[in-house]
């Protein structure tokens, strides 16, 4: 007889992953009704640097004029429309995974932005919108003085007069 380890949590890990392939499966239902028809919300990348916030938002096969950006008191709002093609007849397709349809994301923006240096830039599917931040905002670089401390003056003694004795 073999000796095997009982672990307690093995048997829910994989009760979970049964209950998780059954719900994706029933969430399905039929892929060709509920893949095309879902909502369409475009992935985004954020990330920021000393100067910038930069917002990267994956959109492919959409053109330049698709989009509306629009920046409200603190909140950047993109709004597109990505249409489905209508070149080839809907019975001659036996799947359509990609998503199409309206969208709307609306992101919070810091009060360090300047609402006058937002920039946008569509290419190879990216949308990248780049929000510079204000001059206060940005980091500043402090020099350090080598020598005496600050306020600290050096008095010079007058030429000709002799050092005091120590």
């Amino acid at each position: 007889m073999a000796i095997t380890r009982w672990t307690p949590f093995q048997d829910m890990y994989t009760l979970q992953n049964r209950l998780n392939s059954l719900f994706q499966e029933m969430s399905r239902g039929n892929e060709d009704e509920t893949l095309a028809s879902s909502a369409f919300v475009p992935p985004v990348d954020i990330y920021e640097d000393a100067n910038h916030v930069v917002l990267k938002l994956e959109v492919p096969g959409m053109k330049q004029e698709d989009f509306d950006i629009q920046m409200e008191s603190q909140t950047l709002t993109v709004r597109g429309e990505r249409k489905f093609e209508k070149e080839t007849k809907e019975e001659n397709y036996h799947r359509v995974e990609r998503r199409y349809g309206s969208f709307s994301r609306a992101f919070s923006l810091p009060n360090t932005i300047d609402p006058s240096s937002v920039k946008a830039h569509y290419d190879a599917g990216v949308l990248t919108i780049e929000l510079g931040k204000r001059a206060e905002a940005k980091p500043k670089q402090i020099k350090i003085s080598v020598g005496s401390q600050p306020g600290e003056t050096k008095h010079a003694m007058p030429a000709g007069e002799n050092k005091p004795a120590a």
